[in-house]
């Protein structure tokens, strides 16, 4: 206790010994090298950092998760040292190194096998069972799942482009989007989808899958790794519109064809690889069914033994089919629309931020642009303090052609940051049928006066843009469902497109719109050239940044 007081007050005087130097900053990455020679960064490993001559007790950092420390540092001579060595596949690393810090600028020291001290390991833990490191091995291998209704999170099983998820995810659909980085994103099939075992299998362009490391499943072994209750689990997910990441649960329960866990699975995480501490696949995240909905903080893993099943149904379907088309598909804008630009543009619109419309025989169509979004939002916040204040609302008229603006249904967390792109909005409209304006008519000859009674048109089927000749793709064709009543439901479109995607520079913008009552008929438009100037308007300060 004597000693670690004494270095701790001459670090206490050392730190103060010189007030006046700036600090620079040493940015440190540790990577060791795989048997396939890929880098693996380090995480948690410990390093002591000391100024030379030592005048003070080494510092301790310790790396992220992605084998980064930064450590701010006074100018002079500094030793990097590990602390223990890293094993990894083996054999044992460790570091020492020597770093000169300049005045005013920051330096780099890249820790790997070619600087490290290698041995061949003894009993240390090696690397690759630190639960930590599952995250880093792995999160390239786990992929984004986009369907119309929903997303979701999959993973890289085989060399040929197979993707296992969870079928209740998946739901229906026959495509889904694979976005394998936020640059790459590709059409997938379904090749099996069984709702019983709650699994699904994917299938992209083995040529798109190729950087990408499979996830072993472990199927032809013999027997599995044991899952018992009070067992530590992993799983790492795609978050909806968020860096991908690693979550760990307890086991609770164990049934024959599911685990019961309390991971705690961000939006649209579901349908990614589930770990044991020591890198063994156990199964796929899931969601509880809605029997098992009141059970809040419980999570349902699919058993590995379902999803070896289901993939070995879809590896015999795969053999007689045609791989999918690998053309790389639109993403999102990497770079946000910063909020003082949107606050800035929201306030020149105040008193006009409804959608800019346009109609056809069957739809009611609404483009809607971030700064509108926002506009609209922070005027409804606006009436609900007025509301808690006290205050009468003074623009129910105008929230209420705002709507289309604020309640976007099942992709409302998506649009709940303001992403940068021009959203399009297909609504069917509402009609009274012809027997219903009749018997309207005949109560009214009686003395009774009764409200229109209306029903929405044919459903979207889809709908196609157009800037000049060229099709434009969109980057999601979204759907929404606007619950009509318990057992009715009726569904929009909500399309996604890059900023730039129509303009000015178009030309003629049509829309061809097709009902699901006429699928093969389609609906051509004509945007307003006045509607094209406002949106490219109100992307400008994005473009001018």
């Amino acid at each position: 206790m004597l000693r670690a007081l004494l270095f701790a007050t001459l670090f206490f005087f050392s730190s103060r010994a010189a007030p006046g130097q700036a600090l620079s900053v040493l940015h440190i990455k540790v990577v060791v090298v795989d048997a396939e020679r890929k880098a693996t960064p380090v995480p948690r490993h410990v390093l002591l950092v000391s100024d030379n001559p030592a005048s003070a007790p080494p510092r301790q950092i310790v790396t992220a998760l992605d084998g980064t420390a930064d450590v701010r540092l006074r100018p002079g001579n500094y030793t990097v040292e590990s602390d223990r060595p890293v094993v990894f596949h083996g054999r044992a690393y460790q570091w020492t190194q020597m770093v000169d810090i300049v005045a005013g600028r920051d330096a780099a020291l890249e820790l790997t096998a070619d600087n490290a001290e290698v041995e061949p390991a003894t009993s240390a833990t090696p690397l690759e069972a630190d639960p930590s490191f599952l995250l880093t091995q792995w999160q390239d291998s786990v992929v984004a799942l986009w369907t119309p209704s929903t997303h979701a999170s999959g993973f890289l099983i085989d060399a040929n482009g197979l993707i296992a998820t969870n079928q209740r995810v998946i739901g229906t659909a026959t495509s889904v989007e694979v976005q394998l980085s936020p640059a790459v994103k590709v059409a997938a099939s379904v090749l099996a989808a069984d709702p019983v075992r709650d699994v699904a299998v994917l299938w992209i362009d083995p040529k798109v899958a190729a950087s990408v490391r499979p996830v072993p499943l472990g199927c032809a072994q013999a027997s599995k790794p044991p899952v018992v209750d009070g067992q530590e689990l992993f799983t790492i997910g795609a978050p909806l519109r968020e860096q991908k990441g690693m979550t760990s649960g307890t086991v609770s329960r164990v049934e024959s064809h599911a685990i019961v866990s309390d991971f705690r699975l961000a939006s649209g995480s579901a349908g990614g690889p589930v770990f044991t501490a020591g890198g063994s696949v156990v199964g796929i995240t899931s969601i509880m069914d809605e029997k098992n909905e009141s059970r809040r903080g419980a999570s349902r893993v699919v058993r590995i033994d379902d999803v070896c099943d289901v993939v070995a149904s879809a590896e015999k379907k795969m053999k007689d089919a045609a791989p999918p088309d690998g053309t790389h598909l639109p993403v999102e804008p990497v770079r946000p629309f910063p909020m003082t630009a949107l606050k800035d543009a929201a306030q020149r619109r105040v008193g006009s931020l409804s959608p800019y419309q346009m109609s056809s025989s069957d739809f009611d169509v609404a483009f809607m642009t971030p700064v509108l979004i926002y506009g609209a939002q922070h005027q409804s916040e606006q009436e609900r303090g007025r509301a808690r204040r006290g205050v009468p609302r003074t623009r129910d008229a105008e929230l209420a052609v705002m709507r289309p603006l604020m309640d976007f249904g099942n992709w409302s967390e998506y649009v709940a940051d303001f992403p940068p792109v021009l959203l399009i909005r297909v609504t069917p409209k509402l009609v009274e049928g012809f027997w219903t304006t009749v018997a309207r008519g005949a109560a009214r000859t009686q003395g009774v006066s009764l409200p229109p009674i209306k029903h929405f048109k044919s459903g979207l089927s889809r709908m196609r843009v157009f800037c000049g000749d060229a099709e434009v793709t969109p980057i999601h064709p979204f759907k929404l469902e606007q619950r009509v009543s318990v057992s009715d439901a009726i569904y929009e479109g909500l399309y996604v497109l890059d900023p730039g995607a129509l303009g000015p520079h178009c030309g003629p913008v049509k829309l061809v719109l097709y009902s699901e009552k006429e699928p093969a008929k389609g609906d051509t438009r004509l945007v307003d050239p006045r509607v094209l100037q406002q949106i490219w308007q109100d992307f400008a300060p994005y473009r001018e940044l």
